[in-house]
């Protein structure tokens, strides 16, 4: 025989031996899956305890929780594991405690209900945490008065979906947040209803997420709270009746697609506040009766198209500090004022919008107005000065003194122009 035959004959034996090696790991692995259980939990069944099935499952194993009310804390989730509630499984903090967390990757955990996970602002207490984990989802639980409601720290690619949480905190430094993120990326956050909390969201040094389709109202402080959180989107989501609708804050590459920001209302309260972000986008949203529609400063880069602002107190405050946005396509219908600033001179461009107030015509019947519009009005400027003028809204002075600045503009400032007025809203 010769060598070259030799080396053929070694080469095929270690093929064959490498294949026998992956058909014995694919083996034990389909016997793994083979071989995991359902263990149940609750009077009458093989544990009585959460804890005791917990430590008694395997890797790959389904625990089901049948109803009832348990008492249990700090339940830790450590292998790869389903939870499912069946019928109404209540976990209970009993106000001291946190309740459950899972520090291993590809947890479910659904259909489960958590109530009174304690206040402990030194241990951040939740209900439902997952740390440092990839792949887990819960979705479909209930969280009712608890500190946080779910927990995310430095964890990536889960989902929160379709879950409910309410807290009744009245105050707000006995509140935590619903959805609370920390240092993730990846997660998204769909189809859920909070309620009550701080923050309904809470999101920091968080990258490429996405919260769509949720509804958070009556929270103490923001709807949607985001600092540090580059490269995230939003989307089809509901904000109302918040301290305030959303604050995105130190923020870059930010998409606000089609929400509703509703009767966020009082004395310091916005339907979106922005502050140091750039290379955002704010398109399709409809900003309705907030005392401020977007409040703008230090924003650099900011595109705002196609968004309606109706009934608001102010549809938009821009600081001076802002510079390069542009309003564009935009549908402002009776506010109370159209657009506000601390300054002389704007650094952002208006474009191609809508304005309810306009008095302008449109002689080649081309839709855009003859003339220009000035959304500042001299009356806006007086209360961004003086607040107290606010008594004089709607009052005859009032309307003397808008009248003569548009008749010769001295005081508004110039370069606050849409030169291309609509005439019509635009659809």
């Amino acid at each position: 025989m010769s060598k070259s035959d030799n080396r053929f004959r070694r080469r095929n034996w270690r093929c064959f031996e490498m294949r026998v090696v992956a058909a014995g790991l694919a083996l034990l692995v389909n016997s793994a899956c083979l071989y995991a259980k359902t263990i149940v939990v609750g009077a009458g069944y093989e544990h009585a305890t959460i804890s005791a099935a917990l430590g008694s499952a395997a890797a790959g194993d389904t625990v089901v929780i049948t109803t009832g009310l348990y008492r249990e804390h700090d339940l830790l989730v450590d292998r790869k594991l389903t939870v499912l509630g069946h019928g109404e499984a209540i976990l209970d903090g009993e106000l001291r405690h946190a309740i459950m967390t899972v520090k291993s990757d590809s947890v479910v955990v659904r259909g489960l209900h958590f109530v009174n996970a304690g206040v402990s602002f030194v241990k951040d207490n939740a209900a439902l945490r997952f740390e440092q984990v990839i792949g887990g989802i819960i979705d479909s639980c209930r969280f009712d008065d608890n500190f946080f409601g779910i927990y995310l720290a430095d964890s990536r690619q889960c989902r929160i979906s379709n879950n409910v949480l309410q807290a009744s905190q009245e105050r707000e430094s006995h509140s935590g947040n619903g959805i609370h993120l920390w240092k993730s990326r990846d997660i998204a956050i769909y189809g859920n209803t909070i309620v009550g909390h701080r923050d309904g969201i809470y999101l920091e040094f968080v990258r490429h997420s996405e919260i769509q389709g949720n509804q958070s109202r009556l929270n103490r402080r923001y709807g949607l709270h985001f600092m540090y959180s580059d490269s995230c989107t939003y989307t089809g989501n509901t904000f109302r009746e918040n301290g305030a609708g959303v604050a995105v804050m130190y923020t870059k590459g930010v998409s606000m697609l089609n929400n509703e920001f509703a009767d966020n209302w009082g004395a310091a309260s916005y339907g979106l506040l922005l502050k140091d972000i750039a290379d955002s986008r704010i398109a399709g949203n409809r900003f309705l009766r907030n005392t401020v529609g977007i409040f703008n400063e230090g924003s650099t880069r900011i595109v705002v198209e196609k968004n309606e602002f109706r009934e608001n107190g102010w549809a938009l405050k821009i600081m001076a500090n802002c510079v390069d946005n542009n309003f564009t396509g935009n549908n402002f219908i009776a506010n109370a004022f159209q657009v506000a600033t601390n300054g002389r001179r704007s650094y952002s461009t208006f474009a191609g919008n809508y304005w309810s107030n306009y008095e302008g015509y449109d002689l080649d019947r081309d839709g855009i107005g003859d003339i220009p519009f000035r959304p500042v009005s001299l009356y806006s400027l007086l209360v961004e000065r003086m607040p107290g003028s606010l008594i004089l809204l709607r009052s005859l002075l009032t309307d003397v003194l808008d009248l003569a600045e548009r008749v010769l503009p001295s005081l508004t400032p110039e370069t606050f122009i849409d030169a291309e007025p609509h005439m019509r809203m635009i659809l």
